[in-house]
């Protein structure tokens, strides 16, 4: 599985992440996800939407793996 760089500008929480990276399309399937223990960060479990990423983390949910890359 590759994993995809995505830019973000300043902090970013896991919710809005996986919005942004598209591995989901709405907050409801975020949460759903995170509370059924299907993302990972860091590949350390994560259930918390509110989590702050940092620079270079790497979240993983499903197929999919996606770096934060902050930018500005």
């Amino acid at each position: 599985m590759s994993t995809i760089d995505v830019e973000v500008t300043g902090i970013v929480r896991l919710g809005q992440f996986l919005k942004l990276s598209g591995a989901v399309d709405t907050g409801g399937e975020a949460r759903e996800a995170l509370v059924a223990g299907e993302v990972t960060v860091n590949d350390e479990p994560e259930d918390r939407r509110g989590r702050q990423l940092s620079d270079g983390d790497v979240v993983t949910f499903g197929e999919g793996s996606w770096r934060v890359l902050v930018t500005g």
